[in-house]
């Protein structure tokens, strides 16, 4: 049956529709947020996935061209793969999403937001979180719903929810929440560097207008929802579990307090061995083969109620650091002899190396998508190679994990780049995890302000990046343990990963990471505290004495700029017709060139001179010509009344007469000039057609020797 649900968002109309599309999936909505319209659907699979230890949750944000009237590029004329804006914009969906499944849910559940139409003031990323919590809510999947989401921005110092096109651009704050009724569930953000205490506030007026969204949505699920349908629970074998927590308590303390991963690692195989054999030695090969898929789970359990016990009763880490300690860092810049600025940054087992690319304006990527964002000047990579956590398979190119990191370092940097008019470069930096143990995306950031210092760019501020993990008392939401620089199995047996970027003026990026219920205000609040000062003590300790400022000059091999300002009208003239103009003084320079729009040339060569050269012969091209003006040029003709002098301003050409050749009386052009000389001439005259009449003889002396021979 077809059903609309109208509320006001932002002070816009937000309505959902169900009932009248996609009437085979398990919950289907349309979301219209003013002219957005973004149709959201979500499947489950009747029997679970055996095989596996994790929910199988898998997230699609689908951005159809034709939403803003756009054919697709490229031969087939269709849309390829995502693009990084839909992959980051689908691992913000599931993020929130996630936790309020049941644990032991093994069940397929696909989420599936196609954009159909964008007005670009209504935000279709948020109008598809809003309708994958709907969707869900309303359907037979289980989910311990509602969850929403809105935007926020901050523009003049105000707080705006869901920005429109024009406060985006003016905004210094780009942050994404989502929650529950209760708790935030979900933080995401790029910011001018924002201070701890407004980032918190932003937060606050988000789930306010989030709250009223649960209810709205509640509302909905109460009048239409389906009853959730039973599923095949997958918790663990309660009596292998008991089995393992019984009688292996001490050695799993042991075999977890070890300071080195790979050893720890080694110790929790030897010790599921152990268990393995003794169970079959006490109760027979024929129960051991029943139970023996189980044991792996029921082990990784025990080890993850360890692993929080440590932290949470006794306050100790398993490589025996306190809360707040930092592993050892260390960092050097200038590793790579002809790149254009690279750095190594370490954190205990996690090492990651940065490398700095500087190149032409026109290198800047372009980007095809829903959105008016045509192109961006700084691309952050990440890559995350299998050797680089022990693993022996081939790499197949950058996942969504991967993309995620990356975009969050790249969102950390941005704020603190030079202009493109203070420095006309664009900009790549790729990051290199060499070795993983966690927080490797902070260590990205470090490391590629490192790297952007070697390079030579002219960064406002450095800019350093950590994180923070957190273990809950489940039963009090006031009763938790927060520590900080949390490494790989902090993170995956912990209910957080909150990581800040920043400057010491204020944040530039978060993306938090959630596997509990949510996060109370005073977490949050604790998290900024921390990494704020643990940012300062990195900066001061560990970067800045490595290398306290950018380089002065950018690297040798790097493209050099010189730049100057023409006519936009001339612009035609320094291209020539098929380019002939410009490709000439590419072809004599070896340089490089872009033309701006508004006039503005620039020239990259890493031969100076070779940049002068070029920058001369542009000014050549679109010098005015002016009577009384005296110009050096070159005979490109000879006729029997005079030969015609290309004045190198655009190719415009003027007749040197005969009789204005010299003093003395000549019979023959040929007598005096040639094809190719090279004379001073100065302009008598220029009619009403646009003709130019120069002279050799009007020059004299003193003229000539002030002349300026633009070469």
């Amino acid at each position: 049956m077809f059903k609309t649900y109208e509320t006001e968002l932002a002070g816009r109309k937000l309505v959902i529709e169900t009932g009248k599309m996609a009437g085979l999936a398990n919950g289907s909505v349309l979301v219209r947020y003013g002219d957005t319209c973004v149709l959201v659907n979500v499947t489950a699979s009747k029997e679970p996935k055996e095989g596996i230890d994790f929910f199988p949750l898998s997230v699609e944000f689908e951005e159809k061209l034709y939403s803003v009237g756009k054919i697709p590029g490229g031969f087939l004329k269709r849309e390829g793969k995502p693009s990084d804006k839909a992959i980051l914009t689908a691992r913000a969906i599931d993020r929130p999403l996630r936790p309020l499944f049941p644990k032991d849910f093994r069940n397929d559940v696909v989420v599936d937001a196609t954009v159909l139409c964008v007005e670009q003031d209504n935000s279709p990323e948020v109008a598809a979180m809003i309708g994958a919590a709907t969707a869900l809510a309303i359907s037979d999947i289980p989910f311990n719903g509602p969850t929403a989401a809105v935007n926020v921005g901050l523009v003049d110092g105000k707080i705006i929810i869901n920005p429109t096109e024009a406060e985006r651009e003016k905004s210094d704050l780009t942050l994404t929440v989502a929650a529950t009724e209760k708790k935030i569930t979900m933080i995401e953000a790029g910011a001018n560097e924002v201070p701890n205490d407004v980032m918190l506030e932003a937060i606050k007026t988000a789930h306010n207008e989030i709250k009223k969204l649960c209810e709205f949505i509640s509302g909905i699920q109460k009048e239409i929802g389906k009853p959730k349908f039973e599923y095949k629970s997958f918790e663990v074998n309660h009596d292998i579990y008991e089995f393992v927590e019984q009688n292996y308590r001490e050695d799993m303390r042991i075999a977890l307090l070890e300071k080195d991963k790979e050893t720890r690692d080694n110790n929790i195989d030897n010790l599921t061995e152990k268990i393995k054999e003794d169970y079959q030695e006490k109760f027979g090969e024929e129960a051991f083969e029943e139970h023996e898929p189980d044991f792996g789970e029921a082990v990784n359990k025990f080890e993850k109620k360890c692993v929080r016990e440590l932290i949470f009763n006794e306050h100790k880490r398993v490589d025996g650091r306190g809360l707040d300690e930092i592993r050892p860092l260390s960092c050097e810049v200038g590793l790579l002899p002809r790149t254009h600025g690279s750095a190594l940054f370490t954190r205990g087992q996690t090492q990651v190396l940065s490398v700095a690319t500087l190149g032409m304006i026109s290198e800047e990527q372009t980007l095809d998508g829903i959105d008016t964002e045509e192109s961006k000047r700084y691309m952050h990579h990440y890559n995350f190679p299998p050797y680089s956590v022990g693993e022996a398979r081939t790499s197949r190119g950058p996942g969504r994990r991967e993309i995620g990191h990356g975009a969050l370092a790249e969102k950390a940097l941005v704020p603190v780049l030079p202009s493109k008019e203070e420095f006309p470069y664009a900009i790549r930096v790729v990051s290199e995890v060499l070795s993983s143990n966690g927080s490797t995306s902070q260590a990205s950031i470090c490391g590629s302000t490192l790297s952007l210092m070697d390079a030579g760019v002219p960064i406002k501020r450095p800019v350093a990046g950590i994180s923070t993990g957190l273990v809950t008392n489940p039963d009090n939401d006031e009763d938790y343990v927060m520590l900080l620089d949390i490494q790989g199995i902090e993170d995956f047996f912990g209910d957080m990963d909150f990581k800040v970027g920043g400057t010491k003026k204020g944040i530039t990026a978060i993306q938090v990471d959630i596997k509990c219920d949510g996060l109370t205000y005073d977490i949050i609040k604790e998290a900024f505290e921390k990494t704020e000062k643990a940012r300062n003590y990195i900066l001061d300790n560990v970067m800045l004495p490595v290398i306290s400022e950018p380089r002065k000059e950018v690297s040798k091999y790097a493209p050099r700029i010189v730049s100057t300002m023409i006519n936009p009208e001339k612009i035609k003239d320094v291209i020539g017709p098929g380019g002939k103009m410009i490709n000439k003084i590419i072809d004599e320079t070896g340089v490089k060139i872009d033309i701006e729009e508004d006039g503005q040339v620039l020239i990259y060569s890493t031969d100076s001179e070779k940049a002068i050269q070029a920058l001369e012969m542009v000014e050549d091209i679109v010098r005015e010509v002016e009577v009384g003006g005296i110009y050096y040029g070159e005979v490109v003709r000879i006729m029997n009344f005079g030969a015609f002098v290309d004045l190198g301003c655009g190719g415009k050409e003027g007749l040197l007469h005969i009789s204005k050749i010299c003093n003395k009386k000549i019979k023959h052009v040929e007598d005096v000039l040639h094809v190719g000389d090279k004379v001073t001439v100065k302009v008598i005259e220029i009619d009403d057609q646009g003709r130019i009449n120069l002279s050799m003889k009007d020059l004299n002396d003193k003229n000539e020797k002030d002349v300026k021979e633009e070469k």
